[in-house]
C-alpha cells in the first residue's frame, strides 16, 4: 500500500513532472502512479500539457502582440 492517495498524487503532479519536489516526496507519488491507472492518466495529461507549453514558450511572440502588450502597459502606467 502506498503512502499516498489520489488527492495527494494529483495535487502534486505538476511539481513532480517539473522536478520541483524533493526526492523523498516523489517516491510515494511515483508508487501511487504505478498502481493507479486513473492518476497515471492524469499524469500523462499533465506531461503532454507541459511539453506543449514549453514548445509554445520557445517561440517568439508575434511583433503585433508584443506591440499591443507594450502599448497597454504604457497606457496603464500613464493612467496610474
Amino acid at each position: 500500500m502506498s503512502g499516498c492517495d489520489c488527492a495527494h498524487a494529483r495535487a502534486n503532479l505538476e511539481e513532480l513532472i517539473r522536478g520541483e519536489l524533493r526526492e523523498i516526496d516523489c517516491e510515494p507519488i511515483r508508487e501511487h502512479l504505478a498502481n493507479c491507472p486513473e492518476c497515471r492518466d492524469e499524469q500523462q495529461v499533465f506531461e503532454k500539457l507541459t511539453v506543449a507549453v514549453r514548445r509554445a514558450c520557445d517561440e517568439a511572440a508575434p511583433q503585433s502582440l508584443r506591440d499591443a502588450v507594450l502599448s497597454s502597459l504604457h497606457q496603464l502606467h500613464a493612467e496610474g
